[in-house]
């Protein structure tokens, strides 16, 4: 019986094995491209968020300051030593500095301070506007709206109600709380983002503190 031989090739075999180590290298590759890849889009993702969070964060605080500034105007023309019932010039725009209360609209906002006008329907912003308070705080343009709600009188304390103007420290004797609502929108028409605030107020008639 005649033996038959086996060969072997070991060109082949190391051919084989290189063919597949670059095709291990090549898949190790991939998985790291389509990882950083999925990093960059999450870190991209994540940026944008805090952006827009700051943003909002940025709106809300300059609605924030236009309530505070519309308490002040509130306070300033109540006070019987201050205002006495008229909205201090250093308010207007047209004073020096320029204040946030647009000279057009100065007669109608004191109309609403001083009870005039209660619950007017006027809004800061969109069809039909006219704000009582204009401001630009850092990038955002900030419109504000006051309206008095009513007066109301504390409990135990006497109403004497005289007819016509009703002014302050006219209309009342005792103590009495004055109920006001504050509406500020802040807008950045740059990169649309947009906050509102709106407030209800307690003042005393002297004008002496307001509290949310």
């Amino acid at each position: 019986m005649r033996g038959r031989s086996v060969g072997f090739d070991s060109g082949s075999r190391v051919v084989n094995e290189q063919g597949v180590a670059m095709l291990t290298v090549l898949l190790i590759m991939l998985m790291m491209t389509v990882l950083g890849i999925a990093a960059l889009t999450v870190t991209g993702f994540e940026s944008r968020m805090a952006g827009f969070a700051t943003s909002t964060e940025s709106a809300a605080m300059a609605a924030e300051a236009c309530a505070g500034t519309a308490v002040n105007v509130i306070q300033q023309t109540i006070d019987p030593y201050v205002g006495a019932g008229i909205l201090p010039v250093a308010f207007l725009s047209n004073a020096t500095p320029a204040g946030p209360v647009p000279q057009a609209n100065a007669a109608v906002l004191t109309q609403e301070i001083m009870g005039q006008s209660d619950n007017n329907s006027d809004v800061p912003v969109g069809t039909g506007a006219v704000p009582n308070l204009v401001q630009t705080v850092g990038a955002y343009q900030v419109s504000g709206d006051i309206d008095r709600l009513y007066i109301k009188g504390k409990a135990g304390s006497g109403m004497q109600q005289f007819a016509g103007y009703e002014g302050t420290g006219n209309s009342a004797v005792g103590s009495s709380d004055l109920f006001y609502r504050v509406d500020c929108v802040a807008q950045n028409t740059a990169t649309g983002t947009s906050a509102r605030v709106t407030v209800v107020y307690a003042c005393t008639l002297s004008g002496e503190s307001c509290q949310k």
